[in-house]
């Protein structure tokens, strides 16, 4: 088992190591240019393979490790389908409004939470289902810059690659509802003892409410604002027209 993974360590320093390369410029778009071959192949793949593991899930079991710290994944796979259609609103409602609209980046909602931040201590978000998906599948959870200069170039290939419901079913199935609690169906069996496909609408939207941060808003645990939250999200869904947006996604 060692020696397979030293090849494929190997095989992987091949690939991306730059090789006669002569000047920095070269180096550079080497690099580029294999980053680039491997991520697409990953979105090529993932656009039909159930995802086995994301990126998120081994920097959280390796960063585990590294402390010295058990650390647990619950994570179970189901398609679309088996997916209420309320956890799919629920998602929609609460984090991308506009999801079956934009190409991965929503520049309204940019705009609108720059204008918020310049007024408000509190600062919001404008990342789309898109963004958070790809963030979570392909790269690691900082907020630095690097990051969010792979992120967009990343959501642009996935949206042009994949449909809307691809990119739902694949965010619902990855998005961290507690700790180490990844997917609707691991989580709806641990909260709810049910599966994804039997959830109603108040627990698909009290999931959804922990999406934020699921650290701090509990599902097991939801306090004042979680509730608030909820209520929103149900009155929300109701608002983009429920089961009919979900027939629009293409």
């Amino acid at each position: 088992m060692v020696g397979k993974i030293e090849k494929i360590l190997c095989a992987l320093l091949r690939f991306f190591l730059p090789i006669n390369v002569r000047s920095i410029k070269g180096a550079l778009w080497f690099l580029i240019s294999r980053f680039s071959v491997f991520f697409l192949t990953l979105i090529i793949f993932f656009s039909i393979v159930p995802v086995p593991y994301s990126a998120y899930m081994i920097e959280k079991k390796v960063t585990s490790l590294w402390d010295n710290k058990t650390y647990n994944i619950q994570y179970q796979w189901v398609n679309l389908e088996n997916i209420a259609w309320q956890m799919q609103m629920a998602a929609i409602a609460s984090e991308d409004q506009r999801f079956k609209e934009h190409y991965g980046i929503d520049f309204n909602a940019i705009q609108s939470a720059l204008n918020h931040n310049q007024q408000s201590q509190k600062i919001r978000g404008a990342s789309t289902i898109s963004q958070q998906m790809v963030k979570n599948l392909f790269l690691w959870s900082d907020r630095s810059w690097i990051r969010k200069a792979m992120e967009i170039p990343l959501t642009f290939g996935v949206e042009a690659i994949w449909d809307k419901r691809r990119i739902l079913e694949v965010y619902l199935n990855i998005a961290e509802f507690g700790n180490g609690i990844f997917g609707v169906e691991a989580a709806s069996l641990r909260f709810f003892k049910k599966h994804a496909n039997q959830l109603n609408i108040k627990e698909a939207t009290l999931l959804a409410a922990s999406l934020p941060n699921p650290h701090i808003f509990k599902v097991n645990k939801p306090g004042k604002i979680m509730r608030k939250k909820q209520r929103w999200i149900i009155k929300q869904i109701r608002n983009l027209g429920a089961t009919e947006y979900l027939n629009q996604l293409k």
